[in-house]
């Protein structure tokens, strides 16, 4: 079971997440969306979108360059291994109580609203409770992390993460003695990479690049009171020929 959780696991959930996504854009255009509630108890909503997205980015990225650089660059830039430990300790526990905070408040408000609820899908609820279960995994791994501010089984998971990527053999080996912890981080993480393409977290990977140079902006009114939008033209003046008067 080792050797499949982190040997061929990976590259199940790998696989599946490219070619899932790709289908589904390709099928199903129009479900490709993040489905927000934002006109239904906004203040709690902003709160805790701009907590959870700010501190996602922070992990989602420090992840990125933390597992996948090569230990050589950080040692040509005199960044030693104790201190990257202790970065990311410092930094993944500040955007990690971050991101826990705005997605308990984005969980709530999705379990105990009766409008949210009933226009949320089993699979909206589902994919954001495993999320807050991998947030407390991550930072239940920091005093794990203090045990070991040597970076020793930070280069451990580095090396497991690089040999997945660059296809070479043995990888599930290299965390035979890490602590149940990590391993458990890493199996809820490659499961949300598993089931991302089945999730609203497809949005992740469509950012809205283009809004930022389009022209005017988007207009959203509720459905009471609602005005017409303003269409830009003036009425049209009326000329009277002589027949007419």
């Amino acid at each position: 079971m080792h050797n499949f959780l982190f040997g061929i696991y990976p590259y199940i959930a790998l696989t599946v997440m490219v070619i899932a996504s790709i289908a589904r854009y390709e099928r199903d255009p129009f479900t490709w969306k993040s489905k927000s509630s934002q006109l239904l108890r906004k203040k709690q909503f902003v709160v805790g979108s701009v907590l959870f997205h700010v501190g996602v980015l922070v992990i989602f990225f420090g992840h990125l360059f933390g597992l996948l650089v090569p230990i050589q660059i950080f040692d040509a830039l005199g960044i030693s291994h104790g201190a990257k430990q202790v970065l990311a300790i410092v930094a993944g526990g500040i955007a990690g109580i971050m991101a826990l905070v705005g997605g308990w408040l984005l969980l709530h408000r999705r379990i105990y609203d009766p409008r949210i609820r009933a226009n949320s899908s089993f699979g909206d609820t589902a994919v954001m409770v495993l999320l807050m279960v991998q947030l407390v995994l991550g930072l239940a791994t920091i005093f794990v992390s203090l045990g070991h501010l040597d970076g020793s089984e930070m280069l451990r998971l580095m090396h497991w993460a690089q040999s997945i990527i660059y296809f070479q053999g043995g990888a599930a080996d290299i965390l035979v003695g890490v602590h149940w912890l990590f391993k458990a981080h890493l199996v809820v993480g490659l499961t949300i990479f598993l089931v991302f393409p089945f999730t609203r977290l497809v949005h992740i990977v469509s950012a809205p690049v283009r809004f930022l140079w389009r022209p005017g902006y988007q207009i959203v009114r509720s459905r009471r009171g609602a005005k017409p939008a303003p269409t830009g033209l003036k009425p049209m003046a009326t000329t009277h020929t002589e027949s007419q008067k």
